[in-house]
């Protein structure tokens, strides 16, 4: 089940550590966002040192479907509503500017880069497309409000983002790699203090950077509260109309839409981890419907981390640590936030101030009706009686039928069927009884 981007694309490969070594700044996971920010620290003269626990880009950045844009759902309504317009003019111009500075890497990658408006669109409701164009005008964004859009699917309008982009997200990854200090295959099994602990070696570091997709550290900043996980699935289709433009709806489970060379990428099936959803099936009956001549080429799944407010966690892992940074809770918008995560953390750890810092700071008010959600399911997967449980905080797996998983309803963590950890953030396998 290998995303459409592997195909025949051939990622250097880095050595294991094997031994004990220092560096100013150590960074832990071999996605987009930590190999970004191992790119940006390093163009700035900054030591540092990127671990992975398999291959880069083997997690969500090889399973996107690697759109780069600013507009993340109806998000800048909401984001005014709770924290005010002048946070979501922050939010609005961070995103931008990652934009912009993919757009200028990608000017010597090749990485099939191609600007693309983008659409969030809704099968009902129109109201919120039209509070959501609102908002966008008193920030002053060109964004542009459609009564329809070209899907084989009714609904009652889009709001359009200009010339935004896709790209594909390995052959980017392949180019920002080369030169950097890199470690593959090796799992962090324990951090103490700044050292991390290897199998095979440890890493001395002055700062740490947490990039796990989600964070991994129980005893700081309560991630395992503040975030919950998302599973989505695509197909890649053949024999089907050319489609201009990249389109998602505005719900979590609804379908997105967005092409690459001769294939239509369908996303939708999703649902939180652990729990029941359309996946392949759904996406498949929609194909058979309205692309009756498609033939499916690629299938595969990505899990997203859901922040409480949309917002994702960039900064300080928690107030009380001063050298230990993490970037997390992306809210399916993975390949911008991880540009803007490493923009800013860069900033940070070369004590630059950065005006977006406050916006997407950890600490921020955990204070939303999620965090109950989050905390019930905990509750409930605490107290199932299963013999099958995570060795993350002890939640009750459940078997995903559809992809041949155990999977935590609680924080996210899967395994496969003979109990290898698939997604974090448990940091092991299951053990067997």
């Amino acid at each position: 089940m290998k995303s459409i981007w592997w195909e025949g694309v051939e990622l250097s490969r880095f050595p294991t550590l094997k031994q004990d070594i220092n560096t100013d700044v150590l960074i832990i996971g071999g996605g987009m966002a930590g190999v970004l920010t191992a790119y940006l620290l390093s163009q700035q003269g900054v030591d540092c040192v990127l671990v992975e626990k398999e291959r880069i880009g083997g997690g969500v950045t090889g399973n996107t479907t690697a759109k780069v844009t600013a507009q993340h759902g109806l998000i800048y309504n909401q984001i005014a509503q709770d924290y005010g317009l002048d946070a979501a003019k922050v939010y609005l111009q961070a995103n931008l500017q990652a934009l912009e500075r993919y757009a200028a890497l990608a000017d010597t990658i090749p990485c099939d880069w191609e600007r693309q408006d983008n659409f969030v669109y809704a099968v009902n409701d129109r109201q919120k497309l039209e509070d959501e164009y609102r908002t966008l005008d008193k920030l002053g964004y060109p964004a542009t409000l459609c009564d329809t859009v070209p899907l084989p699917l009714k609904t009652v309008g889009a709001v359009c983002f200009p010339r935004q982009a896709q790209f594909h997200p390995l052959k980017f990854l392949a180019g920002i790699a080369q030169g950097l200090r890199i470690y593959e295959n090796t799992f962090v099994r324990e951090m103490v203090g700044n050292w991390a602990i290897t199998d095979s070696g440890t890493v001395r570091a002055n700062t740490v950077v947490v990039v796990t997709h989600f964070p991994f550290l129980n005893k700081h900043g309560s991630y395992f509260l503040k975030l919950y996980q998302h599973r989505s699935y695509v197909l890649a289709l053949e024999n089907v109309p050319s489609i201009k433009g990249m389109y998602v709806d505005k719900c979590q489970t609804g379908l997105s839409f967005r092409g690459y060379g001769d294939h239509l990428l369908l996303g939708g099936g999703g649902h939180r981890t652990g729990k029941n959803g359309g996946n392949w099936s759904e996406l498949r009956a929609f194909a058979a419907e309205h692309y009756p001549r498609a033939r499916e080429t690629h299938h595969w799944a990505a899990q997203d981390c859901m922040s409480l407010d949309g917002i994702p966690y960039i900064g300080q892992y928690s107030k009380r640590t001063h050298e230990l940074y993490t970037a997390g809770g992306f809210n399916k918008w993975g390949m911008t936030g991880a540009m803007l995560s490493a923009m800013l953390l860069c900033d940070r750890i070369t004590k630059k101030d950065n005006p977006w810092a406050s916006v997407f700071d950890p600490s921020r008010s955990m204070l939303k009706p999620q965090l109950l959600v989050n905390g019930l399911e905990s509750t409930v997967g605490l107290l199932t009686p299963f013999s099958k449980r995570c060795p993350h905080l002890g939640c009750a797996l459940k078997w995903n039928p559809a992809e041949h998983s155990w999977d935590c309803p609680c924080h996210g963590s899967r395994f496969s069927k003979d109990g290898k950890l698939l997604d974090n953030p448990a940091n092991g396998d299951l053990k067997r009884v």
